[in-house]
């Protein structure tokens, strides 16, 4: 079966996906890259003790349209990231909702045969016999002898289960678990072609299933710990395949229905397949690169695919969704998650506002319906408060379609009002400009407090932002408000050591400091001291002004690229160059501060290392160096492969690098196209110029890309 399967595999996709003379860029495309992780010291970087798993990109390989509501992947592990390990041997069902951030996976669904325990039902799987591809993800489940095949619309997936002719169809619907604590859930018979339930857990989902076999019963196994549910269904021998059409909804099963019938009920599996792969051919088909290796147009057209996988919808064909406050609304747009925002403000959301306005304006409205819902704040995730840099960004980039009057009351309440839901120890940062730490020694890695220097510099960014807005608006007071506070992240620099470090109340500086120990929340946010230097985005020119000369920046920025790591063990931080570490954010700007000094080449150098070494690393070439974050490493690879950055992403430009390729044509979200053209081989930027005018400086506005013309990078 497994070489018949392969052969109609490969005919089917050279069918859908190919076109006379143009390589089909979702080809290019690898769902898999990401899902491994790393175990040996070379990849690390430190000899590994814990027990802990490292962290790995966190990614899923299985089937999804952009900015989904479904996401349908195999469940390899729960609580385990993204749920999938490429190292894993068995699969616990195929979920449908997905991040990457150790939660949803909501209803896990698997195909199986005979008598199934609540405790014993997965089955083994072999990566010679599993396939990913945009929209679609197949592998065949060695214990029940079922090939599965999975692809999905925005609100709605496709289970497709050939069995073993002889063998009676069932599907094991584990209802009571997901990588959160299912709070309620129901499954039901409606007819004799359907089930339907709901599922609460981070979300009450609804679910709305239709069987071309019919069902025979559902009946609940468990045990003292554990319970799920089994379809059975009638007359099922032989060798038609099972397939299950389902739909979703976070309103009700009544809206799921709708969601089916609206984008799926009457559409074959490859008709849905091949519309998925259409979906994300056109949008990859916005960035088409030209030149460079196979390889780096792999990971590149991967890593874009990636960029465009959250956030997710939460609304339903006819507009309605369930707000902050538990209502069932329709407010005329669609309704998203929101952004990772501690990670993905510094370029994917971007990123998405290039390329699909119309989904960023809607996550706007999305967080500014749920702040006015929930509490006057604007929703923040994690640490920060970059939801600003988020609106200020965008809006700047002429993505005007929503309210900014409401958006910006929100930033303002979170920039000037403490309270719960707003940003963390304001009071004292509002107070004193900066944010103080506990006195104490010793502090073990993991430790929460408050990481008050990160907190400190990112509030001064945060602040920069929502002044840009304040300016827009003409409130001239919160403008000059914020923007002297901007200047807040100088507070916490240390002169004597060249680092940004701790004080404590008194304002002395906390003696027990060691800018090589990393920490989760001392002081620094999952960073040491090394891998905190260097954030100003907004004011590059002050930081460098912090030190004595530009020849000691350059000094400390050698030094962190040299120094070794010392053998610290952290499973969030993975992938150095010396104590850089690009396994994870806060370090992720800079290496771009050598251009503030005259030295872009040395940026240049150490980017082009990154790009080359810590996106496909591991035995099996499919892992990142550290965690995606919902996109943010993937984009940070896709914008500096293309010769842009978003150094600072609250300011509509972007600082120019050395694309990877010869020409990148780049269409933005209203068509406009323009091209990047790298002239000569060599790393060090010798001219950049526009429609033929020279650029002064390392920065091009957006404002200039709009207008559709040729940038031009020549190098020596």
């Amino acid at each position: 079966m497994k070489n018949s399967f392969f052969v109609g595999l490969l005919s089917l996709t050279l069918m859908i996906s190919c076109q006379p003379g143009k390589q089909q860029l979702t080809n290019y495309v690898n769902p898999f890259l990401g899902t491994a992780t790393l175990w040996e010291t070379k990849d690390l970087g430190y000899e590994r003790h814990l027990k802990t798993r490292t962290w790995g990109a966190e990614v899923f390989p299985g089937s999804s349209v952009p900015n989904a509501m479904v996401q349908l992947s195999p469940v390899t592990q729960f609580r385990s990231g993204a749920g999938y390990q490429y190292e894993d041997t068995v699969i616990y069902g195929f979920s449908h909702t997905n991040k990457g951030h150790w939660n949803l996976l909501h209803l896990p669904i698997l195909p199986v045969t005979g008598n199934v325990s609540s405790d014993d039902y997965a089955s083994k799987y072999s990566h010679t016999n599993e396939s990913a591809h945009p929209g679609y993800y197949q592998v065949f489940l060695e214990r029940y002898g079922v090939n599965a095949e999975l692809t999905s619309t925005l609100r709605c997936a496709y289970h497709k289960y050939t069995f073993r002719p002889d063998d009676d169809k069932k599907v094991l619907v584990d209802i009571t678990r997901t990588n959160n604590g299912v709070r309620d859930w129901s499954i039901q018979k409606v007819d004799d072609h359907t089930f339907s339930g709901n599922q609460d857990a981070e979300g009450n989902i609804r679910f709305y299933a239709v069987s071309n076999y019919k069902i025979q019963d559902i009946k609940q196994v468990k045990d003292d710990e554990h319970e799920v549910s089994v379809v059975s269904f009638a007359d099922s021998k032989g060798s038609e395949p099972l397939e299950l059409k389902i739909g979703f909804s976070f309103v009700s099963i009544d809206n799921a229905k709708m969601n089916l019938e609206q984008e799926m009920k009457e559409k074959s599996f490859a008709q849905v397949r091949k519309e998925a792969d259409k979906t994300w051919e056109n949008l990859l088909s916005k960035i088409e690169v030209t030149g460079g290796t196979e390889r780096e147009k792999g990971i590149f057209y991967s890593c874009l695919y990636r960029s465009f996988l959250w956030p997710v919808l939460r609304s339903d064909v006819n507009g309605e969704y369930t707000d902050a406050k538990g209502n069932v609304v329709n407010n005329g747009f669609r309704y998203y998650t929101d952004p990772s925002f501690w990670d993905d403000y510094r370029n994917k959301l971007i990123l998405l506002g290039m390329i699909s306005p119309d989904v960023t304006t809607d996550v706007i409205k999305s967080i500014t319906d749920k702040g006015e819902k929930r509490n006057g704040y604007m929703p923040t995730f994690f640490h920060g408060d970059h939801a600003s840099v988020f609106v200020a960004g965008n809006y700047l980039r002429g993505l005007k379609d929503f309210d900014l009057n409401r958006a910006y009351k929100l930033l303002v309440n979170n920039a000037t009002v403490p309270g719960k839901g707003g940003r963390p120890y304001l009071d004292e940062y509002i107070e004193q400009g900066w944010i103080a730490e506990k006195d104490t020694t010793n502090v073990p890695t993991w430790d929460e407090y408050k990481a008050a220097v990160t907190k400190t510099v990112e509030y001064a960014y945060d602040d920069y932002a929502t002044a840009l807005l304040a300016k827009e608006l003409g409130d001239e007071s919160t403008y000059k408000t914020l923007m002297e506070r901007s200047g807040n992240y100088k507070n916490l620099f240390d002169p004597s050591t060249g680092f940004w470090r701790g004080k404590i109340a008194d304002g002395s500086w906390i003696k027990d400091f060691d800018p090589y120990y990393p920490y989760y929340a001392y002081m620094y946010r999952e960073a040491n001291a090394w891998q905190s230097l260097f954030f100003a985005p907004h004011d590059p020119k002050g930081m460098i002004a912090l030190y004595p000369s530009e020849k000691a920046v350059e000094q400390k920025l050698d030094s962190l690229f040299t120094e070794p790591w010392r053998n610290y063990e952290a499973h969030n931080l993975t992938g150095f160059i010396g104590n850089y570490c690009h396994g994870n954010q806060p370090g992720h700007s800079i290496p771009y501060t050598y251009y503030f000094i005259d030295k872009q080449e040395k940026a240049q150098c150490m980017l082009d290392s990154i790009m080359n070494h810590y996106y496909d690393m591991g035995k099996d070439k499919l892992a990142y160096s550290g965690m995606d974050d919902a996109g943010e490493m993937s984009s940070w690879y896709v914008f500096n492969a293309i010769g842009l950055y978003t150094y600072s992403p609250a300011d509509p430009e972007y600082i120019v690098t050395v694309p990877l390729f010869d020409q990148v044509k780049f269409t933005l979200g209203d068509n406009t196209q323009f091209t990047i053209v790298k002239k000569g081989n060599g790393r060090k930027i010798t001219d950049i110029s526009y429609d033929g005018q020279k650029i002064d400086g390392w920065f091009i506005p957006h404002a200039l890309l709009k207008q559709g013309k040729q940038l031009t990078v020549t190098t020596e």
